[in-house]
């Protein structure tokens, strides 16, 4: 989910262009997620300032926690 004038935005990781467009962030959210999921991606959620919010991994996380 990223920053956007207007509606929040979903947008697939290298993709210009906006994959889904919402009215709220809860719904955006749920979107995004249900894409990771089913993709096996990681999640980022942005704040309307750009800065990362929260972060999910569905999939290979490339930074497995150590321990």
């Amino acid at each position: 989910m990223v920053p956007h004038d207007g509606p929040l935005v979903v947008r697939e990781e290298r993709n210009q262009r906006e994959t889904v467009i919402t009215r709220t962030r809860q719904e955006a959210i749920e979107i995004a997620r249900e894409i990771a999921r089913s993709q096996r991606s990681e999640l980022l959620i942005h704040r309307p300032n750009g800065q990362i919010r929260d972060r999910d991994s569905y999939g290979n996380n490339p930074y497995p926690p150590q321990g």
